[in-house]
């Protein structure tokens, strides 16, 4: 065979004129088909990691829905012979594709062990958070990767010994232009938002409420494509935005009264949630004593988030400005701050974690923070340099009240914390030398650990909440406090801690999406504030999304607040949830899909005022 080769000559660069037309066209098809088969090849190795619900038959579902394959296969094809147009040299474009396509594939697949979350187009603007964040988790070598490393490096070698055609001249110019051009339907197919949610549904081995199985139901490189759009503020569907001004304009911002201007500070616990409303584990009561006896004295409430185990910015940034669908805020953005700095507050927070962290640095400013304390610029000399917990966070906050506080304005915060961050050790012990907060269950040792990590680290923030509000309740000045979770946190991979909780998480269940999306929320005032504010700040809350607690805080303040708020008020009073993921809304104390005309008509004009509100900044005269 080897013989019959060499006498063919099909691995020089070019064959010679002499030739029969047979063994030129032998000699391309081999060489192209050889090309082809090589970057298909690594299309197909990205799919086998796209896959990490039911692998193996969710693998062969690719090709059981030839759309779903095609928009995978077809990209990493252009991408490669564009290459090899490029640069001439088959082995070079195909090394290059394997490194973009197969690194931005593994990269997904760690973030979905560890985070149940993939990798989206918009995480490539946080390279320094996801390089500094990887040290936080264990990476290791499957078998699987090996494996699929090997098959690489056998496919360049391939390309480089036995396809040695360069293509020259115009034929290389032409051939780029031809790839080049294909990019431009394909990538209409791509961003097609009907193809995406109807053509390539997959649901059989998923859940359909999932985004996350959602994405992986359709590949990576596909979903990954299809998610540039959402890294870019379109507009929603049927923007009008003279509509959306005639909204607005039927509004004024409220100024609060001068004798009503408490100060509000307001709390975001990392990864805190209240598992007691489940039922399990059986956890030791003093866990959640202090946090229990603090919402007996509150108005509280279930907060149901857009996120599960990260995505802490989501959170943070819709209560800051009441969006659901957020922007990049990549310049001055409309938001709460900058209202509660139009009324003569002094606008400030603090993060014990780096400032580079979502880019917060940056976007804090934008959002209408005068300064925030992190790390690099408060912090550092009290942690040597590395993150700050609770006992260090909570006491050195008050401080930092008592230096605002003799500024002799009113002061809103916003800070939070970073303890409760996983991943939690599951062979390490954490807290009071190992004491056991899980008093029954039938766990492993690892899950156990897991757990007493995460229990360990909730009950010392419940006791640093304690004395934190046990100051403010000797304190002169009227202070109102808003704690809240962020999410629910993360318990082992794939989920693994829940399973054992027996805790459901299944989305098409109404138990499910509340156990997946809800923490809590509480707000808080001392005496000075009830009697500034002549209302008592107990009971039962509604349950409501991030975008919506800030109008909760004003109307327990008795605050009308800006123009925004005022216009938004009524959404949140008919359709109080709205989980941006899912596409679910609670409306009439029920969770649905489809809301009521009226409903429906109520978030229409939502999303048309919110988009508006983001791309026309009010406040020049503050900034």
């Amino acid at each position: 065979m080897v013989n019959i080769m060499k006498k063919i000559a099909l691995f020089q660069p070019c064959p010679p004129s002499h030739w029969p037309v047979w063994k030129k066209l032998l000699f391309w098809f081999w060489n192209i088909g050889l090309v082809f088969c090589s970057f298909l090849g690594i299309g197909g190795l990205s799919l086998l990691f796209a896959a990490v619900v039911n692998r193996k038959a969710m693998i062969l579902s690719y090709f059981q829905h030839p759309l779903i394959a095609f928009l995978n296969l077809a990209p990493v094809l252009l991408l490669g012979l564009m290459l090899y147009f490029l640069l001439g040299r088959a082995g070079l474009s195909y090394g290059i594709t394997a490194v973009i396509v197969l690194g931005l594939t593994i990269a997904s697949w760690f973030k979905l062990q560890f985070r149940n979350d993939p990798l989206m187009f918009e995480d490539l603007l946080l390279l320094k958070e996801a390089g500094n964040m990887a040290g936080k988790y264990q990476l290791f070598l499957t078998k699987t990767m090996a494996a699929a490393l090997l098959l690489v490096v056998l496919g360049w070698a391939a390309l480089h010994f036995c396809a040695r055609w360069r293509p020259r001249g115009r034929l290389r110019y032409l051939g780029f232009t031809l790839a080049l051009v294909l990019c431009f339907p394909l990538s209409a197919l791509i961003q097609s938002d009907d193809i995406y949610n109807n053509r390539t549904e997959n649901y059989a081995l998923i859940n359909r409420w999932s985004a996350t199985q959602v994405y992986t139901s359709k590949g990576f490189v596909y979903p990954f494509l299809y998610s540039v759009k959402s890294a870019s503020d379109a507009p929603p569907d049927g923007y009008d935005e003279k509509r959306a001004q005639s909204i607005l304009s039927a509004y004024e911002d409220a100024d609060i009264p001068e004798e009503q201007k408490v100060s509000v500070l307001s709390i975001m616990l990392e990864s805190y949630d209240d598992f007691t409303k489940y039922g399990v584990p059986e956890l030791d009561p003093k866990v959640y004593e202090d946090y229990h006896a603090l919402e007996a004295e509150s108005v509280t409430g279930n907060l149901i988030t857009n996120i599960f185990a990260g995505g802490t910015v989501d959170s943070e940034r819709c209560f800051l400005t009441g969006f659901s669908r957020l922007g990049s805020f990549r310049s001055l953005s409309n938001s709460y701050p900058w209202y509660f700095r139009s009324q003569g507050y002094t606008v400030t927070g603090a993060h014990p974690c780096y400032a580079w962290f979502y880019n917060r640095e940056n976007i804090n400013r934008n959002l209408g923070f005068e300064d925030y304390k992190f790390v690099e610029n408060y912090f550092s000399p009290m942690t040597g340099g590395d993150v700050g917990y609770d006992d260090l966070f909570f006491p050195e906050l008050i401080q930092l009240w008592e230096a605002n506080k003799a500024l002799g304005k009113p002061v809103f915060t916003y800070d939070l914390t970073y303890q409760g961050h996983g991943p939690y050790s599951d062979d390490t012990l954490w807290w009071e030398d190992g004491y056991d907060y899980v008093l029954g269950g039938d766990y492993t040792d690892a899950e156990r650990n897991i757990l007493n990590n995460y229990f360990g680290s909730i009950y010392n923030t419940n006791q640093n909440l304690k004395a934190f509000f046990d100051y403010f309740r000797g304190e002169s000045e009227p202070v109102v406090i808003v704690v809240f979770g962020d999410h629910n946190p993360w318990l082992g991979d794939g989920n693994a801690v829940y399973e054992a909780m027996g805790l459901d998480l299944d989305f098409s269940t109404e138990e499910g999406f509340y156990n997946y999306y809800s923490t809590r929320y509480l707000i808080w005032a001392n005496d000075a504030a009830k009697e500034a504010l002549d209302r008592d700040f107990t009971g039962q809350g509604p349950t409501i999304s991030p975008n919506f607690l800030m109008n909760e805080v004003f109307r327990q303040c008795g605050w009308d607040g800006n123009a925004f708020m005022q216009a938004t008020q009524q959404v949140m009073d008919q359709v109080p949830v709205i989980n941006t993921p899912t596409g679910l809304y609670v409306e009439g104390g029920r969770l649905t899909a489809a809301l009521t005309p009226e409903g429906q008509a109520l978030v229409d004009d939502y999303h048309m005022l919110q988009y508006y509100w983001r791309r026309h900044f009010a406040y020049d005269s503050v900034s």
